[in-house]
């Protein structure tokens, strides 16, 4: 990032602190500060600027135009081309205009047309001027990833510096894996997001080379890595769980989210790992056909056996079901993020004819019947639809004020995609059980192993109280079919469902080999259509921002910036 970008940052992450100083968890300086040294000098200070620099720099500053976090708007914007959810009637932050699909046919005598396409939009407001407006959906993701970029910077620098009380050694190398293990998480953003990206590991240090997404991956493994290895300098166990204690925002140390032993965080390395991989290379599976090509796709290749080995390998190690992950509550007060806007989730539980999202028909048509997931969550009754853009008949939970039963769910025992009540939506910010065990399904799925990957399907529909019998595929057609509707049922809300719906082939122009047929499609004229084609034509791999490249030119060894197939 360029030295006014970090100018920027610093200036704005000093608002943040200052207005959140009362946040006993939360409770740092400005992490971008060129006094920093000076201010924090002893491993207290930094543990609170190593924590703020994550949960205020990273997942909540700059994030106040719809919602309160990076899980509102960036993560809401995956949700909704991954058509999990859909946007209102307003285009505020481009929520309704950028997950528009080019057409629908509804059927062979009706096709609906969008004159302004997912590229179009991408293109026409990535600007600075477009951002001060609150309409460049390209930015929001960039800041918070290189906000977190330089505030982990920070914090490694600082880490040899301060002085420490009892087993020095184990509290440095927790503290520097924690900022190895967000750097790496951060870059996996960049890099299974945009074109191109910036390497940015030293604070203060400016950058106008933009690199490759793949390179931008392959840092991120680095980090996560060097996150690992570092761990196996913390050899004193109590000292390791009362600093990453400290890490961790105390309101978050509930259910999943407990302290990690050292062995989970590596088992959760491996899954985000396995997600690497899985995530930004090719795995079509087209209306029942797999290894569909799919042409002018930003992909630098395909699922090979190899890759599917390697992710079997890292996942037999990854997340297991009674391991902790990395998750956020609300609170009553002082809260990193909202209650009622801080989650696209918490934007989307609510009545359909009153919610910012909205369920999309697309997500609810992909549970089998008897699903208590869905019988728990979704509510027909409150219908909404706007032009072409969006219609659906589903709302999620929307007695949410009413509901406090385990879990947050309307069936005790059932997974909650959704609540507004306080402390009980779990939200998954990283890694999971059931994101591991659908990556251990898809690799097994594809290598042959059908039998295998259907009981990881179970075991995690278990997990999530789903109540279905034994799942049953007698071809691998009929496997993957299941696991692409299981995946997209059991990972809504953790950004995933667009890259996920990106590497099956479905969100690339029918022409070019992709879309997605077999679609329930509410219309405006309130007519359920069971059959719909639809040719989302979405952008594979976004454009670098307007933000960063009007004020931070490429240098003659950078690559494209822009997408070159859209």
């Amino acid at each position: 990032m360029n030295k006014i970008k970090i100018l920027y940052l610093g200036f704005f992450a000093a608002l943040v602190m200052l207005s959140t100083s009362c946040k006993k968890d939360l409770e740092v300086g400005n992490p971008n500060s060129p006094t920093l040294g000076g201010n924090v000098t002893e491993e207290n200070g930094l543990t609170k600027l190593a924590q703020g620099g994550v949960y205020l720099n990273g997942l909540s500053y700059g994030d106040g135009w719809l919602g309160d976090s990076y899980f509102s708007l960036p993560r809401g914007y995956h949700e909704e081309m991954g058509d999990i959810i859909g946007g209102g009637e307003g285009s505020n932050n481009q929520i309704t205009t950028l997950p528009s699909p080019e057409t629908i046919k509804l059927s062979s005598t009706v096709t609906l047309t969008n004159p302004s396409p997912n590229p179009s939009i991408i293109r026409a407001f990535n600007s600075r001027a477009a951002t001060a407006q609150g309409n460049n959906a390209l930015m929001y993701e960039w800041m918070n990833m290189y906000a977190m970029q330089q505030a982990c910077n920070n914090v490694i620098a600082l880490a040899d510096k301060v002085t420490y009380t009892g087993d020095k050694a184990t509290k440095i190398a927790t503290i520097k894996a924690w900022s190895y293990f967000w750097k790496g998480w951060a870059y996996a953003q960049i890099g299974t997001m945009y074109y191109a990206g910036i390497i940015t590991d030293s604070a203060g240090i400016t950058s106008n080379n933009y690199v490759s997404h793949d390179a931008v991956i392959a840092r991120s493994n680095y980090y996560y890595d060097l996150a690992v290895t570092t761990l196996g300098a913390a050899s004193n166990t109590a000292e390791y769980t009362a600093t990453l204690g400290k890490l961790i925002p105390a309101s978050s140390q509930v259910g999943n989210g407990q302290i990690m032993t050292k062995e989970m965080w590596a088992r959760n390395v491996n899954t985000l790992k396995a997600r690497n991989i899985l995530l930004n290379k090719m795995s079509t599976f087209v209306n029942g056909v797999a290894g569909v090509s799919i042409s002018k796709n930003a992909f630098t290749g395909v699922m090979s056996t190899a890759d599917w080995n390697t992710v079997l390998t890292l996942t037999a190690n990854g997340v297991k079901s009674s391991d902790y992950v990395l998750t956020g509550r609300t609170t009553d007060l002082n809260s990193w993020f909202g209650i009622y806007g801080g989650t696209a989730s918490a934007l989307t539980t609510n009545k359909a004819s009153g919610g910012t999202f909205k369920i999309s028909e697309r997500f609810v048509q992909e549970f089998a019947t008897g699903d208590k997931r869905k019988e728990s969550n979704f509510k027909e009754g409150y219908q909404f639809t706007h032009g072409f853009s969006f219609g659906t008949r589903w709302s999620l939970n929307p007695s949410w004020q009413t509901t406090d039963l385990p879990g947050g769910g309307t069936i005790a025992g059932v997974y909650s995609y959704g609540t507004k009540n306080v402390g009980k939506y779990e939200l998954i910010i990283a890694a999971s059980y059931e994101e591991n065990a659908m990556m251990q399904a898809e690799a097994n799925i594809q290598l042959g192993n059908i039998a295998t990957g259907l009981g990881f399907i179970d075991a995690v529909r278990t997990y999530q109280g789903a109540g279905l019998a034994a799942a049953t595929a007698l071809t691998k057609a009929d496997a993957l079919t299941l696991l692409t509707k299981e995946r997209r049922v059991a990972l809504a809300f953790r950004g995933l469902s667009f890259y996920d719906a990106r590497r099956w082939g479905w969100t690339y122009p029918i022409a070019n080999g992709g879309g997605r047929y077999g679609c329930t499609v509410f219309d405006i004229k309130e007519v359920v259509w069971t059959n719909a084609t639809i040719n989302y034509n979405y952008m594979d791999y976004w454009d670098v921002p307007g933000d960063e490249f009007e004020l931070n030119a490429p240098s003659a060894t950078s690559v494209a910036i822009k997408n070159p197939n859209f």
